[in-house]
């Protein structure tokens, strides 16, 4: 049996027993969650507890992410932080059920939103959710916008979908609002243009604004900058804090840019290869970090308030997922290791630092780094 029958026996197979789940659990009453009070004493919007995201690759499932848990309070900003194939975008895409199943699937945990477990919602409920309470701001905004259709059609369709009973003048209204609010020029006119005739920075406004279209309660934005030039990533930064300070939305933010971090967000998670093997809240991460690949992109960024002769890049590549590494993942590429038989052989826990302030860390050796001062950690002179 070549891999592609395997696979195909494997997904028919796993597609039946998810259709008898799913009947079976039709006919039971139907049960709302709760999100538990968190230790700073607000219950948070969202709820991630072990979730896991595996993918059929080469004829076997292979770990996209695991064990992912953090909590999201109301108004509040939190980063996401990795190279390239860390898993924060797949762990985030899974929970609004973004990710084509087959070949992805999930295979554990829950995603409490508002009291309600959106891993367990079917496709046609999602489809209420998202753009509705939950919305995303895509990376590259000319792939998510139809270069047939004008903007404004767009973003009124938005409205629409989840307001159809909503008058087309008041709609149009509110487009125009909203182009205005994210800095669109003359929006009046822009309403009846087409994405082509957008630049990219106004492109990504536009996606912004078709985001906020329902005023959600929970703003995912993934890498919204990458695409654009230093200047224009500035601008769009500015509209994200402008939006989360009219709306009040909670925003999750998914960059490998630190830069970014430190100017947008109260709390950081930061992912190798599938795991999140650091997170905090961002003064403590960019002060005291506890792990040696926080520490890594941070010395791999440049600071402007001094001289710096050389950065220092983290060595190696991140590992392929197919052939992730035993132990810790980060023990190739680690100042720490060091050859140490621990970090090679066992997978660390994330557990609690002596900073406190729900600070963690996924590293055996993290009380060595305790004095360990990042090149952030004092303040800019004025």
């Amino acid at each position: 049996m070549n891999a592609s029958t395997e696979y195909d026996a494997e997904g028919q197979a796993a597609g039946r027993a998810a259709a008898r789940a799913a009947r079976k659990a039709a006919k039971k009453p139907a049960t709302k969650a709760q999100n538990d009070i968190g230790p700073t004493g607000v219950r948070p919007i969202l709820e991630v507890t072990d979730l896991g995201v595996d993918f059929w690759v080469g004829g076997e499932w292979i770990p996209a992410a695991e064990h992912i848990n953090y909590r999201v309070n109301p108004s509040e900003v939190l980063a996401i932080v990795g190279e390239s194939g860390s898993g924060k975008s797949v762990s985030t895409l899974s929970i609004l059920g973004l990710i084509p199943q087959p070949p992805g699937r999930i295979v554990s945990g829950s995603a409490i939103f508002k009291g309600t477990d959106l891993l367990k919602m079917k496709q046609r409920e999602l489809r209420r959710f998202r753009g509705e309470e939950l919305a995303m701001v895509f990376q590259d905004p000319m792939t998510s916008l139809n270069p047939v259709l004008k903007i404004g059609y767009q973003l009124a369709e938005a409205i629409k979908t989840h307001h159809p009973k909503e008058p087309d003048a008041k709609v149009k209204a509110r487009v125009v609002e909203l182009l205005r609010l994210v800095g669109v020029p003359n929006p009046e006119t822009r309403y009846d243009q087409y994405p082509h005739e957008f630049s990219g920075g106004m492109r990504q406004r536009a996606m912004i604004a078709m985001s906020i279209a329902n005023s959600p309660s929970l703003l995912i934005a993934d890498e919204p900058t990458t695409a654009l030039d230093v200047t224009i990533q500035a601008q769009v930064l500015e509209v994200l804090k402008t939006v989360q300070a009219e709306t009040n939305a909670a925003t999750i933010l998914i960059t490998h840019d630190l830069g970014i971090v430190a100017e947008l967000c109260e709390r950081v998670i930061v992912m190798y290869a599938g795991r999140i093997v650091e997170q905090g809240d961002v003064h403590t991460i960019f002060r005291n970090p506890r792990h040696p690949y926080t520490i890594g992109l941070m010395d791999s960024l440049p600071k402007l308030t001094e001289d710096e002769d050389w950065l220092r890049p983290i060595p190696g590549q991140p590992p392929s997922l197919i052939h992730r590494p035993p132990g810790c993942a980060f023990h190739p590429r680690c100042f720490l290791s060091q050859g140490r038989l621990r970090c090679r052989e066992e997978v660390p826990p994330l557990r609690p630092t002596d900073t406190g302030d729900g600070h963690s860390s996924a590293c055996h050796f993290s009380e060595e780094l305790v004095g360990h001062r990042s090149k952030f950690s004092d303040p800019v002179p004025a």
